[in-house]
């Protein structure tokens, strides 16, 4: 099977079975951010306790892509330090200004880098985005508190 391909399936399952896409009640910060290009819209709530992303939960509407993404992130950032989930981001963010240049770090990105060939659709990377900037900005409030 073509990498290619591989990386579209991964997109789909998130898209099609999305972790973690329920909000929870319980939450240390709750941001809602919306891609104004497409319409693409996510909620995001996070609990961060002593410097440790304990839960995030979402929902939202949108393309696969942004769905999916989310899902990934949400998951990814389970179980880590603020500070290590924020270098995630980073990555992330990273791999999508790329323009399809690099592929990203299975290492830390796990999943996220099946998004890698959004980079090369401009159009495509805000979709991509949404939902980790969600969660930056969410993570950042709630590590305030």
């Amino acid at each position: 099977m073509e990498l290619d391909s591989l990386y579209q399936e991964v997109i789909l399952d998130h898209y099609k079975h999305p972790l973690h896409k329920k909000l929870l009640p319980s939450y240390t910060a709750q941001v809602h951010h919306v891609n104004p290009s497409c319409g693409d819209e996510i909620t995001l709530n996070v609990s961060i306790q002593d410097g440790l992303v304990e839960n995030v939960s979402w929902d939202g509407v949108g393309c696969s892509i942004s769905q999916a993404s989310t899902s990934i992130a949400s998951d990814l950032m389970m179980g880590k330090t603020l500070d290590q989930a924020l270098l995630i981001v980073e990555a992330f963010s990273k791999l999508m200004s790329s323009k399809g240049n690099e592929k990203g770090d299975e290492d830390v990105l796990e999943d996220g880098v099946a998004l890698a060939g959004v980079s090369k659709f401009p159009a495509r990377i805000k979709c991509a985005l949404l939902g980790w900037m969600a969660f930056k900005d969410a993570a950042l409030q709630s590590g305030k508190n």
